[in-house]
Protein backbone atom coordinates (compact mmCIF):
# COMPACT_ATOMS: atom_id res chain seq x y z
CA UNK A 1 0.00 0.00 0.00
CA UNK A 2 1.29 3.67 -0.42
CA UNK A 3 0.63 6.73 1.38
CA UNK A 4 -2.57 7.50 -0.02
CA UNK A 5 -4.17 4.43 1.12
CA UNK A 6 -2.19 3.90 4.23
CA UNK A 7 -4.03 7.35 5.60
CA UNK A 8 -6.88 6.01 4.70
CA UNK A 9 -6.89 3.34 6.95
CA UNK A 10 -5.76 5.46 9.93
CA UNK A 11 -8.76 7.43 9.27
CA UNK A 12 -11.30 5.29 8.98
CA UNK A 13 -9.66 3.41 11.98
CA UNK A 14 -9.18 6.50 14.08
CA UNK A 15 -10.67 9.46 13.24
CA UNK A 16 -14.29 8.08 12.34
CA UNK A 17 -16.56 8.37 15.51
CA UNK A 18 -20.11 7.13 15.38
CA UNK A 19 -22.85 9.15 17.51
CA UNK A 20 -24.81 12.38 17.21
CA UNK A 21 -22.45 15.31 17.13
CA UNK A 22 -23.19 18.97 15.74
CA UNK A 23 -20.66 20.05 13.42
CA UNK A 24 -18.66 23.98 13.31
CA UNK A 25 -21.36 24.74 10.92
CA UNK A 26 -24.02 24.21 13.26
CA UNK A 27 -25.24 21.34 11.34
CA UNK A 28 -25.64 17.61 12.73
CA UNK A 29 -24.62 14.25 11.85
CA UNK A 30 -24.35 10.62 12.80
CA UNK A 31 -20.97 10.77 12.39
CA UNK A 32 -17.75 12.65 13.01
CA UNK A 33 -14.37 12.86 11.49
CA UNK A 34 -11.77 13.85 14.04
CA UNK A 35 -9.22 14.10 12.23
CA UNK A 36 -6.68 15.55 14.56
CA UNK A 37 -6.90 11.89 16.00
CA UNK A 38 -4.21 11.07 12.42
CA UNK A 39 -2.77 14.48 12.01
CA UNK A 40 -1.02 14.40 15.36
CA UNK A 41 -0.62 10.66 15.56
CA UNK A 42 3.44 10.06 15.56
CA UNK A 43 2.76 7.02 12.38
CA UNK A 44 -0.10 9.36 10.70
CA UNK A 45 1.00 12.64 10.63
CA UNK A 46 3.99 12.00 8.15
CA UNK A 47 1.69 10.38 5.68
CA UNK A 48 -0.87 13.38 6.11
CA UNK A 49 2.42 15.31 5.51
CA UNK A 50 3.14 13.59 2.53
CA UNK A 51 -0.66 12.75 0.71
CA UNK A 52 -1.23 16.38 0.77
CA UNK A 53 1.89 17.29 -0.90
CA UNK A 54 1.36 14.74 -3.37
CA UNK A 55 -2.78 16.03 -3.53
CA UNK A 56 -1.09 19.55 -4.83
CA UNK A 57 2.15 18.50 -6.64
CA UNK A 58 1.22 21.16 -9.49
CA UNK A 59 0.41 23.80 -7.84
CA UNK A 60 3.07 26.73 -7.17
CA UNK A 61 3.28 27.35 -3.31
CA UNK A 62 5.84 28.37 -0.85
CA UNK A 63 4.02 28.35 2.24
CA UNK A 64 1.15 26.45 3.71
CA UNK A 65 -1.19 27.09 6.96
CA UNK A 66 -5.06 27.38 7.91
CA UNK A 67 -7.25 28.38 10.53
CA UNK A 68 -6.39 27.75 13.92
CA UNK A 69 -6.82 24.26 15.16
CA UNK A 70 -7.61 22.45 12.70
CA UNK A 71 -4.81 23.60 9.21
CA UNK A 72 -1.89 23.70 12.41
CA UNK A 73 -0.85 19.98 12.44
CA UNK A 74 -1.08 19.46 8.73
CA UNK A 75 1.31 22.83 7.72
CA UNK A 76 3.45 21.21 10.04
CA UNK A 77 3.62 18.12 8.47
CA UNK A 78 3.77 19.18 5.05
CA UNK A 79 6.58 21.32 6.00
CA UNK A 80 8.37 18.76 7.65
CA UNK A 81 7.28 16.39 4.28
CA UNK A 82 9.10 18.51 2.21
CA UNK A 83 12.08 19.44 4.38
CA UNK A 84 12.68 15.87 3.89
CA UNK A 85 12.38 15.76 -0.03
CA UNK A 86 14.64 19.13 0.01
CA UNK A 87 12.07 21.75 -0.45
CA UNK A 88 11.94 24.83 0.76
CA UNK A 89 7.85 25.53 2.27
CA UNK A 90 7.12 27.49 5.36
CA UNK A 91 4.01 26.95 7.35
CA UNK A 92 2.06 29.27 9.01
CA UNK A 93 -1.20 29.80 11.34
CA UNK A 94 -3.97 32.03 11.08
CA UNK A 95 -5.75 32.94 14.26
CA UNK A 96 -9.21 32.84 14.25
CA UNK A 97 -9.14 36.68 15.53
CA UNK A 98 -6.42 39.06 15.91
CA UNK A 99 -3.90 39.28 19.11
CA UNK A 100 -4.72 42.22 21.24
CA UNK A 101 -1.07 42.26 22.80
CA UNK A 102 2.59 41.95 21.47
CA UNK A 103 2.46 41.53 17.85
CA UNK A 104 -1.01 41.24 17.17
CA UNK A 105 -0.74 39.34 14.63
CA UNK A 106 -2.91 37.82 12.87
CA UNK A 107 -0.98 35.03 10.91
CA UNK A 108 1.75 33.54 13.00
CA UNK A 109 4.98 32.27 10.88
CA UNK A 110 7.10 33.77 8.48
CA UNK A 111 5.56 36.64 6.46
CA UNK A 112 2.86 35.71 3.66
CA UNK A 113 2.91 38.93 2.06
CA UNK A 114 3.48 39.11 -1.20
CA UNK A 115 3.72 35.07 -1.19
CA UNK A 116 1.76 32.50 -3.17
CA UNK A 117 0.30 30.18 -0.33
CA UNK A 118 -1.90 27.10 0.08
CA UNK A 119 -4.66 27.16 2.96
CA UNK A 120 -5.66 23.72 4.58
CA UNK A 121 -8.04 22.42 6.84
CA UNK A 122 -8.80 19.53 8.16
CA UNK A 123 -11.85 18.88 7.08
CA UNK A 124 -14.85 21.48 6.01
CA UNK A 125 -18.46 20.82 5.54
CA UNK A 126 -19.22 24.22 4.49
CA UNK A 127 -16.19 25.66 3.74
CA UNK A 128 -16.37 28.64 6.42
CA UNK A 129 -13.13 28.02 8.59
CA UNK A 130 -10.90 27.67 5.24
CA UNK A 131 -12.44 30.62 3.78
CA UNK A 132 -11.99 32.69 6.97
CA UNK A 133 -8.11 31.98 6.66
CA UNK A 134 -8.37 32.91 2.86
CA UNK A 135 -9.95 36.23 3.76
CA UNK A 136 -7.56 36.96 6.22
CA UNK A 137 -4.59 35.67 4.27
CA UNK A 138 -5.70 38.15 1.32
CA UNK A 139 -6.05 41.01 3.85
CA UNK A 140 -2.21 40.22 4.86
CA UNK A 141 -1.13 40.36 0.97
CA UNK A 142 -0.65 36.79 0.69
CA UNK A 143 -2.12 34.92 -2.81
CA UNK A 144 -3.98 32.13 -1.85
CA UNK A 145 -3.29 29.53 -5.09
CA UNK A 146 -6.08 26.90 -4.02
CA UNK A 147 -7.39 25.18 -0.87
CA UNK A 148 -6.63 21.95 -0.07
CA UNK A 149 -8.02 19.27 2.70
CA UNK A 150 -8.15 15.88 3.79
CA UNK A 151 -11.75 15.08 3.83
CA UNK A 152 -14.54 16.79 2.17
CA UNK A 153 -17.52 16.81 3.36
CA UNK A 154 -19.11 19.19 1.15
CA UNK A 155 -17.32 22.59 1.22
CA UNK A 156 -16.04 22.10 -2.57
CA UNK A 157 -19.03 24.12 -4.09
CA UNK A 158 -18.29 27.27 -1.77
CA UNK A 159 -14.72 27.43 -2.37
CA UNK A 160 -14.95 27.18 -5.54
CA UNK A 161 -17.84 29.96 -5.79
CA UNK A 162 -15.07 31.84 -3.64
CA UNK A 163 -13.20 31.83 -7.18
CA UNK A 164 -10.71 29.06 -5.54
CA UNK A 165 -9.39 25.89 -7.29
CA UNK A 166 -10.23 23.09 -4.26
CA UNK A 167 -8.75 19.57 -3.67
CA UNK A 168 -9.59 16.62 -1.07
CA UNK A 169 -7.36 14.09 -0.39
CA UNK A 170 -10.79 12.29 0.40
CA UNK A 171 -14.39 12.38 -0.38
CA UNK A 172 -16.84 10.01 2.39
CA UNK A 173 -17.50 8.03 -0.58
CA UNK A 174 -13.88 7.14 0.07
CA UNK A 175 -14.38 6.38 3.70
CA UNK A 176 -17.27 4.49 3.05
CA UNK A 177 -19.51 7.58 4.55
CA UNK A 178 -22.64 8.99 3.56
CA UNK A 179 -23.47 12.52 3.82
Amino acid sequence: MGDHDDLRKFITDLAVVHGRVVLSSGREADWYVDLRRVTLHHAAAPLVGRTMLDLTADWNYDAVGGLTLGADPIAVSMLHAASAAERRLDAFVVRKAGKAHGLQRRIEGPEVSGRRVLAVEDTSTTGGSVLTAVEALREAGAEVVGVAVIVDRGAGDAVRAAGLPYRAAYTLADLGLVA
